[in-house]
């Protein structure tokens, strides 16, 4: 079974990233919130610990599932996506745009661990990959890419555009998803890695957005863009039965990683909600003691814990599985769907329940009710998530059910 309390070996790893929440993150929170496409300078000296917590030199954030780590006494794995997960919690505790702008922890990064080969990885070592999936008319529906690779040669050569890359202009490398051949389908869906000097990849413009601003959102376009060989990840075959699931699998792991940053900004809404409560004089201390009488703030309170708890359980149990290499897909959607809609709730009725504060710039509350609904549709939309467990559960294929 898995085990609920925090792994020994990640106490430290989990306090140092709350250290740096805490003593560099939430301090600059409202900085880099008010100065959007501002790079976070500070970000610099942490590049080194943040590669720490990989457990291992090439796997990035999420990816520890298909890089087994070694087993406990009793046969149980706690390796890089559990650790992954119990830091980007304090992290996101802090701030959720800086845990998104930190170097080499992006979900390029993941994609490059899951599918690139031995040689490839070796490459690749110590590059900050964004990824560019989304286009402007293919949102949550991936396997509707428009964008081609078109082989030539040696070389591929990749024309598109790509919408809302996350660390687009700061990164030095792109995972691109592009089709082969579109009228193969889905399956002829293959990623590839573009370095950002490329001649033929530009970055057209950055995003304004709600919330997380102190991470850069970028649209990029790709004109003839030629890479070679090598940069595909994977095999070129195109197979009808496993050539998209293959790259899908990156979202198996990065899913969890997403529904930890959800619990970490729901954390510190919780705690700092919590702390006005009692400033109020209304103790969530009261459940105990006389629940048929408690107000409602307090009763609104306990239901949000409840909530939060629930989700905690249901990443940890995703992440959990990812590194024991169970088959995760329907766990990891169901803590992506929980997480996400759980932040969203959390973080709005806290700002609710701060009152005048919580809607002021005085209270970091009204930021994280902005930062938390990036939460619930990157790495699929709630919908596609609650899809994606209706097909598990029912045993249907995705032309089955759609």
């Amino acid at each position: 079974m898995i085990r609920l309390e925090e792994p020994r070996k990640f106490r430290m790893l989990v306090h140092q990233a709350n250290q740096v929440a805490s003593e560099i993150f939430r301090p600059n929170s409202r900085k880099y919130d008010r100065a959007e496409h501002d790079y976070p300078k500070e970000l610099d000296m942490l590049s080194a610990l943040m590669d720490g917590m990989n457990d291992g030199g090439d796997r990035g954030a999420g990816t520890a599932g298909l890089a087994r780590a070694a087993a406990d006494s009793d046969g149980i794995v706690n390796g890089a996506n559990m650790s992954t997960v119990l830091g980007l919690i304090e992290l996101c505790w802090g701030d959720v745009g800086l845990a998104l702008s930190l170097p080499r922890q992006g979900l390029g990064n993941a994609a490059i661990a899951a599918v690139a080969n031995d040689e490839q990885k070796k490459a690749l070592r110590g590059c900050w990959a964004g990824m560019a999936i989304t286009e402007p008319g293919c949102g949550s529906d991936s396997a509707a890419i428009r964008t081609t690779a078109v082989r030539d040669g040696d070389e591929f050569v990749i024309n598109g555009e790509k919408i809302f890359v996350t660390a687009g202009q700061r990164c030095d490398h792109v995972v691109v998803w592009a089709s082969l051949d579109p009228k193969k389908g889905r399956a002829a869906i293959k990623s590839f890695v573009v370095s950002k000097d490329n001649p033929g990849m530009k970055v057209l413009r950055l995003e304004h957005k709600l919330g997380i601003r102190s991470s850069d959102t970028a649209t990029i376009v790709f004109e003839n863009c030629r890479v070679p060989r090598s940069a595909l990840l994977g095999s070129e075959e195109i197979d009808t039965k496993q050539g998209f699931g293959g790259v899908m699998q990156t979202f198996d792991n990065t899913r969890p990683v997403v529904a930890a940053m959800a619990i970490g900004v729901a954390r510190a809404a919780l705690e700092r909600t919590r702390e006005l409560l009692e400033q109020a004089g209304l103790s969530p201390a009261d459940y105990a003691a006389d629940r048929w009488r408690m107000p409602a703030a307090v009763a609104t309170f306990h239901e949000l814990e409840a909530e939060w708890e629930a989700a905690r359980l249901l990443t940890l149990r995703a992440a959990w599985m990812a590194d024991n290499g169970q088959p995760n897909s329907l766990q990891a959607s169901m803590s992506k769907a929980k997480a996400g809609r759980m932040a969203t709730q959390v973080t709005l009725k806290c700002a609710e329940l701060g009152g005048a504060l919580g809607y002021s710039e005085d209270e970091l509350l009204e930021k994280w009710a902005r930062d938390s609904k990036i939460l619930d549709i990157f790495e699929g939309t709630q919908q596609i998530q609650l899809l994606i467990v209706a097909r598990r559960l029912l045993g249907k294929s995705s032309a089955e059910l759609k």
